[in-house]
């Protein structure tokens, strides 16, 4: 992040602190308790932002090395993305080409070949077929003509990202929404993977999401974890296009107060949380980055699996690397057992059909802007005042 954008999102927090204000969205808004339970409206998000959306799959650092690949399975299409053995970001549907079987099960690791359990018909990184055992037997067939199938697969800003349809295309500059300097400016693309987490609860999609759109719950909710370092119901934020950004603020801002501005940094007065429509938030730390993915249950609108990733910055971890995977982990354990533990309850409270509608406060701009753009991708009216 430039140095003078740092400063100017350091003076608002500290003045809001100040002033006791909030960023304000100027309205309440009712949002209708059926966008977490309506079957009808489920199928059409899946359609609309998984099955035929482009999909961030990843950080760079999720595949450091030529070999190195990862499987996805979460958005309806199975992936197989590798970095070939010329340092290629590549994608693949992971099915093998003769009876469809899954061909990687394994989550990542490295392999220059990819062996087909039922029948061995083997594929290299680069996806086409070397192999197949008794080919003489089998009957002629085109090699050539049966690798893997690709998928679009666009490397960028440190960023991965798979179209699951085979003729889609994928224009980062229009996902980001004007964030591509700042990310590049975060060094993603130099990060190096420390750890996955996967939580399957009971919760609608959208429920995960609405759990980072706003910092009014601290105090309560997470009086004895995060506000021990965050001041609650303070922040910054900015929109971008489809996607956000949130600064949540720091206790360790006051130690900055005195300071030449010049010597500001943001990741110590804050946490930055960027949102990537549809399903992604990045929570940027000094060491690095804790990036949430969540996926809808294709059949359960009350069911979702989140993917949380872990990255730190390669020139810390060898001095820092304990206190990092801590930092990292107590992080994670907080999303997991307070924030989708509750986020679990309001299900329970959505699927009674009793409360027509929840509320968004003035102080939750986050929630107001993360579903009127599902409502306005959907070609629905956005949500109505209280």
């Amino acid at each position: 992040m430039e140095k003078q954008e740092q400063i100017r999102l350091v003076r608002q927090l500290m003045q809001r602190l100040d002033d006791d204000t909030n960023v304000d969205a100027g309205v309440v808004l009712r949002n209708p308790t059926s966008a977490y339970t309506c079957p009808e409206l489920a199928e059409r998000e899946w359609q609309s932002f998984f099955r035929s959306h482009p999909q961030v799959i990843g950080l760079s650092g999720d595949l450091r090395e030529p070999g190195s690949f990862l499987t996805v399975n979460d958005f309806g299409v199975p992936v197989l993305a590798v970095r070939d053995e010329g340092g290629e970001f590549r994608a693949f549907l992971n099915v093998c080409r003769h009876r469809g079987v899954l061909l990687e099960e394994e989550h990542h690791g490295k392999r220059s070949r990819f062996v087909c359990p039922f029948h061995a018909w083997t594929y290299s990184n680069a996806g086409d077929l070397v192999g197949l055992p008794k080919a003489g037997h089998f009957g002629d067939i085109d090699k050539s003509c049966h690798g893997l199938i690709p998928l679009p697969a666009v490397e960028r800003h440190g960023f991965l990202w798979v179209h699951p349809v085979p003729d889609g295309s994928i224009d980062t500059a229009a996902l980001l929404g004007g964030l591509a300097d700042e990310f590049d400016s975060w060094g993603f693309a130099g990060l190096q993977n420390i750890g996955y987490d996967t939580y399957d609860m009971r919760l609608n999609w959208k429920l995960t999401m609405d759990t980072f759109g706003e910092t009014y719950h601290f105090t309560s909710l997470h009086r004895n974890t995060l506000a021990l370092n965050f001041y609650g119901n303070v922040q910054a934020y900015d929109v971008f296009g489809r996607n956000h950004r949130m600064v949540l603020c720091k206790r360790d801002i006051d130690g900055l107060r005195g300071q030449p501005e010049a010597n500001w940094e943001i990741t110590e007065a804050s946490l930055p949380v960027y949102y990537l429509f549809p399903n992604i938030q990045l929570n940027v730390f000094s060491f690095g980055l804790v990036m949430v993915r969540a996926y809808p249950d294709p059949v359960d609108p009350a069911r979702s699996i989140s993917r949380l990733s872990m990255y730190a910055r390669p020139e810390l971890l060898e001095r820092e690397g304990s206190m990092i995977s801590s930092v990292a982990s107590a992080f994670a354990e907080v999303v997991r057992d307070e924030d989708y533990v509750v986020a679990s309850r309001s299900q329970l409270g959505a699927d009674s059909g009793v409360a027509d509608y929840v509320i968004f406060g003035r102080n939750e701009p986050a929630l107001h802007h993360y579903h009127n753009t599902y409502r306005e991708a959907l070609g629905m009216p956005p949500l109505e005042p209280l």
